[in-house]
């Protein structure tokens, strides 16, 4: 049985779209069924988080240590949450701790305050994507 309102559900739809700046295609299966698709205006977010990995050139990809250094604030908050006035331990690659050390630099008060209690050595044994955050 065919829906009456269909055409004008798909012509609303449309003109919605007109005013979208990226290219959009509106296909209807049934009178029921239809799928939009528009075009990716931005970069993945596969190619903002991560970046290409120097042990298989590039067929690969690698967490940026960006990326890592915010895993790193999460686990930290959630081990503060459980464990409060705790001192945390936080092992990782070098550039993971450099990175995560200027964020705590440049960061708020309250992050300040907290990150005098987390000691964040360096370790040449971590791969860049790797961390503990362990409770002292």
């Amino acid at each position: 049985m065919k829906d009456p309102s269909t055409p004008q559900v798909l012509r609303t739809l449309e003109k919605a779209m007109e005013r979208d700046y990226a290219k959009v295609s509106i296909t209807v299966y049934r009178s029921w069924l239809g799928e939009m698709t528009r075009k990716r205006t931005r970069e993945s977010l596969g190619h903002v988080l991560c970046e290409p990995c120097p042990v298989c050139e590039g067929r690969g990809s690698l967490k940026s240590p960006e990326t890592v250094c915010y895993e790193i604030f999460r686990e930290i908050l959630r081990e503060a949450r459980t464990y409060d006035n705790a001192k945390l331990l936080v092992l990782a690659a070098q550039s993971v701790i450099d990175r995560l050390l200027d964020e705590i630099r440049t960061s708020s008060p309250i992050l300040r305050s907290r990150s005098a209690r987390h000691s964040v050595p360096g370790r040449d044994m971590y791969s860049q994507e790797q961390f503990d955050v362990v409770l002292l």
